[in-house]
């Protein structure tokens, strides 16, 4: 079946193996299985949905509602919940099922959910077992880091600005590492030490502007190198002539690494491309799978099996479909920012055990077979917060969502108006950007940011154009980003890591640099095209209108040196 997208109005397609996989992972609750219908949204407005629930890099300063103490949070201080600091909201200071009310069959459920939400304490931020790491979000285990985020196993020290970290030491401005050191400005890279300015890298060692390499150390603006050592733009130098380019392209100022920068990206984007980056996967399509199986248009998927239409699932995932942000997670169904779940639909944020649970959000520790409940930790059988029986749930539960099949609820993930976020916070306005007026249009909130740009912030400082002549005072001033004009510091800790790796202080603020790395990452949207050498048909997030020379694997292996 091929229906129109009840937002876009684009036509998608609804395979038999979709409706299958729908009927697989239905939920069963009183021994009765609950058939989830049809999307009525297309793959990517259904991703748009769910992420403009997430909030990841966006934190201000408020006070707890509990406690009145000032702190961080992703909430703003504008926001109409009730927000709690981490250690509050987890203690025993109060309860969640105090906030419980019975069902109402003459209200929708979404109408009785909005309600709720405003009642029900919110969690600060989501940044569990870490130290000296206040200024992160959805992270965990890690130290002495700033402005991070998104890093589902963490164990990170001393990184800063980065996205999708793992297992890494001294790294600034990254998107997608594991596993590396002492790396700068970085995508999608492993293992990797001292590298700077590079995509797609494994194993590279005290490089610049790699793209696509292996196992290469000392190359400079190099692309699809395997094993190879002082290079310069895929030309083989001897280690002298090397050591001389390398001190003609001045690096360590503004002037020489945006020059490098520029003859690099003109390079990368005259030469063949990947149509998708995948190892050890069968019967997969999308992008950036890694060991993977029958996993069908997924993106930044590792270990997982018999999933459709899933970003970031970090490991070990089983029957998931429409779900964005898990981990070690089965049959579940539209969901967003899952870890170590199964059975459960329609959620946000449910972690560690949970189970059973459906049209929730906040639900941890063992949580099962609840519906439509906020904050919920180690509870069962509860309804919109309320405690219930197990005979009086299953008796219930059919009935309500016979209610929502009424009032065409039953099927759909919370509508975006429900986010406690506005729009332009969220990460959905980074893969699907939108102006205030098209946000207000479709009735979603749009966060008022501070209007910073005619604040005075003393005299304008003049960033040295070396590292090597910037002085300790420029942590004590503000800068401006020269593409947006937001202003943004320097802290200590990062002054010393581009004195260390002998780079020039950035001249765009945090923001403006992510927002620029992001860009270099394809759409998580596939299209169909043909090759650009052997004319096979592949399926690739690069757009047939998108300039560039597009490879299948075949044809790309064999263009690598």
């Amino acid at each position: 079946m091929s229906p129109s997208c009840l937002k876009c109005r684009e036509k998608f397609s609804v395979s038999d193996d979709d409706i299958s996989f729908l009927e697989t992972i239905s939920p069963v609750v009183g021994g009765r299985k609950e058939l989830l219908p049809p999307p009525t949204l297309c793959p990517d407005c259904r991703q748009q949905r769910r992420l403009a629930f997430r909030n990841e890099r966006r934190l201000y300063a408020r006070k707890c509602d509990l406690t009145g103490k000032q702190i961080i949070s992703s909430y703003s201080a504008d926001k109409s919940f009730k927000v709690y600091d981490q250690a509050e909201w987890w203690s025993d200071a109060w309860d969640p099922l105090s906030y419980g009310r019975s069902f109402d069959f003459s209200q929708s459920f979404f109408e009785q959910f909005t309600a709720l939400q405003r009642e029900v304490p919110r969690v600060s931020v989501i940044n569990t077992n870490s130290e000296n790491s206040v200024y992160t979000n959805y992270t965990a285990n890690n130290k002495n880091c700033y402005l991070i985020f998104s890093n589902s196993y963490g164990h990170n020290e001393d990184c800063f600005y980065g996205t999708c970290l793992s297992k890494s030491v001294s790294c600034v401005d990254s998107i997608n590492i594991f596993n590396c050191q002492l790396c700068f400005d970085c995508i999608d890279c492993t293992d990797c030490y001292s590298l700077l300015s590079s995509r797609n890298c494994n194993e590279c060692q005290e490089s610049f502007f790699l793209s696509d390499c292996r196992r290469c150390k000392n190359c400079i603006g190099c692309k699809g190198l395997r094993d190879k050592q002082y290079c310069v733009q895929n030309k083989q130098y001897t280690k002298d002539e090397y050591t001389k380019l390398l001190e003609q392209s001045a690096t360590h100022t503004h002037a020489g690494y945006e020059g490098i920068r520029s003859f690099f990206d003109a390079f990368d984007k005259s030469t063949p491309h990947l149509f998708s980056r995948q190892k050890n996967c069968e019967q997969c399509t999308g992008d950036y799978l890694q060991s993977s199986r029958e996993c069908i248009q997924c993106f930044d998927t590792n270990q997982s099996e018999h999933c459709r239409y899933v970003q970031y699932s970090v490991s070990d995932d089983f029957n998931c479909c429409d779900a964005s942000y898990l981990v070690d997670s089965t049959n579940c169904y539209e969901n967003l920012s899952l870890v170590q779940c199964s059975d459960c639909h329609f959620t946000d944020l449910t972690w560690w055990g949970v189970h059973g649970v459906l049209y929730s959000e906040l639900c941890f520790n063992s949580t099962h077979d609840c519906f439509g409940c906020i904050g919920l930790r180690g509870k069962q059988y509860c309804i919109l917060n309320q405690q219930y029986t197990k005979e009086e749930y299953e008796q219930l539960v059919p009935k309500i969502i016979q209610h929502m099949r009424k009032t065409k609820e039953w099927g759909e993930f919370f509508p975006i108006n429900l986010s406690p976020f506005g729009y332009n916070e969220t990460i959905a306005h980074e893969y699907v950007p939108l102006s205030e007026a098209v946000v207000k249009k479709h009735g979603w909130n749009w966060h008022v940011e501070e209007e910073e740009q005619n604040q005075y912030l003393g005299p304008v400082y003049a960033i040295p154009d070396g590292i090597r002549d910037v002085s300790d005072d420029i942590v004590k001033h503000i800068l401006r980003c020269s593409v947006s004009g937001k202003p943004y510091k320097i802290i200590p800790q990062e002054l010393k890591f581009y004195r260390q790796m002998n780079i020039p202080i950035p001249r765009k603020c945090p923001d403006q640099r992510h927002k620029e790395r992001m860009a270099l990452r394809n759409p998580r949207k596939l299209w169909d095209r043909k090759c650009g050498k052997c004319q096979k048909q592949i399926a690739t997030s690069y757009s047939p209108e998108r300039s560039g020379i597009v490879y299948c694997e075949e044809c790309y292996l064999a263009s690598v040196y």
